[in-house]
Formats: structure tokens, sequence, C-alpha cells
């Protein structure tokens, strides 16, 4: 199935669509599954997710198992020049949701035909998952208690790491996030009068230079966190001094101790340094993803998965904590589960312009899936 799963990936590639915005990607996620023969397929799940439902050869154990991949796109223009490259004007697959859509797809289809286990096993296909929250969507959309999912489960790809190699920890896995923003009002004036105005741009660049204070000085030394300030807007060139300024970031965390440090922190430091320039600042801080938490039972039998699939060796059951974020975190805080990292190989990095999933990742990540639900649901012995 190898050359047939490439192809609906590179399909998705050149097509990439945004957050909860996915309809030609859902509409191709649906169909296939329907073409598989999936006992239910349901969309528009949480806006536009897409739900398949597999029964085994027997459901004599009543249990059931989720599966997790995510769909949307990035609003990044493509640098790659591949010839499946994205058609799309500023949109690309720059965090492999092309990849892990193809991957359980193929994992849809075979355990469709194959049907080796006792239960359930629900294919979950996610919508915005970059920044918007689409798990979280699905779950308030019940995906949870109308399927009677009991362990969830996901993979996400990780350039870096070697194709056919595998890695998860228990415990703290990714990352909590929040967005912030920081709007510093003063005066206009003439550049030529600047006793008559308050320049907004001038606290708003010692503002960013000091939010860098914060982990290095108010966070405990063992403790991670990180302040990231993205963008950073206001007036235009010209010979008139700026009235209000703009700066935009994420924070992010482990312990729920440290993001009360940063968002405390970020109001202090911000108020009293426009302050001292005659300005204020008005600080808005929003919790978007909590911290990844991984179960350790559930963790225990991903890692023992891909050690059938991938050979002890190539597993690596301790990786170290990530700060980046992932919104499987709502799906974890409702049911036990695990998400691993799949090898991608030496590629560009993550949401990089010249990033691609590698197709040689594709049997490893199709084949961790169905021994998953094969060893999680197994059919007993007559």
């Amino acid at each position: 199935m190898h050359d047939e799963i490439i192809a609906w990936r590179r399909d998705l590639h050149a097509n990439p669509e945004l957050g909860y915005e996915v309809p030609r990607t859902a509409s191709f996620v649906a169909d296939k599954l329907r073409v598989f023969g999936c006992d239910q397929v349901t969309e528009a799940i949480g806006r536009s997710g897409v739900v398949g439902v597999i029964h085994g050869r027997n459901d004599v154990s009543g249990k059931v198992i989720g599966l997790r991949a995510d769909m949307d796109a990035l609003p990044i223009q493509e640098t790659t020049g591949l010839p499946y490259a994205s058609t799309i004007e500023g949109r690309m697959h720059a965090c492999g949701h092309d990849g892990h859509t193809a991957m359980l797809l193929g994992a849809a289809k075979a355990l469709a035909e194959t049907r080796n286990f006792d239960g359930t096993a629900v294919v979950i296909f996610q919508p915005a998952e970059e920044g918007q929250g689409g798990a979280k969507a699905m779950c308030d959309d019940g995906l949870i208690t109308r399927w009677g999912i009991e362990r969830v489960f996901a993979l996400h790809n990780e350039p870096g790491l070697d194709v056919g190699r595998f890695a998860t920890r228990t415990g703290p896995f990714g990352a909590a996030v929040a967005s912030f923003k920081i709007t510093i009002d003063g005066r206009s004036a003439h550049a030529a009068s600047p006793h008559a105005g308050v320049d907004a741009l001038l606290p708003a660049a010692n503002i960013l230079i000091a939010l860098q204070t914060i982990i290095a000085r108010n966070v405990h030394p063992l403790k991670s966190g990180v302040i990231s300030i993205g963008s950073f807007q206001g007036g235009n060139p010209g010979s008139t001094f700026v009235g209000s300024s703009e700066l935009r970031g994420l924070a992010r965390w482990f312990e729920p101790e440290v993001r009360d440090i940063m968002a405390r922190r970020i109001v202090d430091i911000s108020e009293g340094i426009a302050s001292s320039y005659g300005a204020t600042a008005t600080v808005t801080f929003r919790n978007l993803y909590p911290a990844v938490v991984n179960h350790p039972a559930e963790t225990a039998l991903a890692v023992e998965v891909a050690c059938r699939v991938m050979g002890e060796d190539a597993v690596d059951p301790s990786h170290s904590q990530l700060m980046g974020s992932e919104d499987f975190a709502f799906m974890l805080e409702q049911r036990p589960g695990n998400i691993a990292l799949l090898g991608n190989g030496s590629t560009a990095g993550l949401h990089d312009p010249n990033y691609d999933f590698n197709d040689a990742a594709i049997p490893y990540g199709m084949a961790y899936w169905m021994r998953l639900v094969e060893t999680a649901l197994p059919l007993q012995n007559s």
C-alpha cells in the first residue's frame, strides 16, 4: 500500500487547507473511509472533523480505542519546489499533517480489511490543530462520549529523528501554551518635536528585551519556560512619532506556577516600562493549550507496540520533554492515552517553508497503528 498512501499524502500536500476550513480534506478522508468499508463515517464533528468506526472481527470485549490524526496546514509560503508542492499561495503542509492523515487512512483501510481485533477502533481526523483548538472542539461536540472511547493515541513526525525510530515518555511531554498581546499607547507628534509626544516604539522595544529576564531571573532554574515575541508592530516610515504600538507573543510552560509567574511579570514589566516613558501598556494573556501529559499504562503499551514494529534499539521510551505544544492535550485530559514521535529523518524543521513529510516514514506509522489496535484489542482464542 506504500505507493497508494504516498499518492494520497502528496495530493493532500498539494491542496492544503487551514484551521476549521478544510472541506476538501475532510471530504477526501470521509470518501476514503466509506470506500474502505468502515462501519460508520461521521462528518462535521467539532465543525469539520471526521470520525470513522471499524468493528473488529469480534466485539466480546466491548472495548473502544481512538486513533487521532490532524488535517490542517499552515499559513506559510512553500519553498520546496517539489512537483507536488502547494498549489495555493501562502499555504502549505509545513507540519506533516498530510503525512499523519495519510498514515491513519492507510491503517484504517487495512484494519477494515483484516479486522484482527476484538472491540472497536475509532479513527479521528481533526481540523484546526494549529492554534485553534480543534481537539477541544471535537471533544466538546461529544467525540469521546458519543463513541465510547476509552483510550486515545496520536503520532507526530519529528525532523531530526531517524526514519524508523520512535520516541515518547510518560508524564508531561509537550508544553502548555498561551498567547499574549501588549498594546502600548503613547502620543503621536512630529519627529522634529519629540518633546510634544510620547514615542510608543521606544517603550515597546525596551519591553521586548526586558521580557527575556523573566525566565532568567523569576523562574526557578530547574523549571522550564519560554517567552517568545513573534510580532512587533507600530507606525509607518515618515516624520511622525508613533502613538501606538503592539507586541504579540507566546508563553510556554509545564507547571502552572511557571505560567502564573510569567503572566504576572509580563504585566508588571510592560506597565512599569511604559509608565517610565510616559506611556501606558495593556496586556491580554490567553491560555491556548494545556500541557501534553502521557498516561503510564498507555505509554507502556505504545512502547511495547513500537518495539515490536521497529525493534527495541529504535525506541526511546524516556525522550526529553518538548517545549512545543499540541492540542491533543485536550483529548488526554478526557481519556488516558499517549502521543509519540515518529522519525522524519534529516529534513527541514517543522513550520519551515522548506519542510516536507518523509514518505519513507509511512510504513512505520501505518504498521504502528495496526499493531496498536491488535495489541490493545486482542482476539480471544476460541
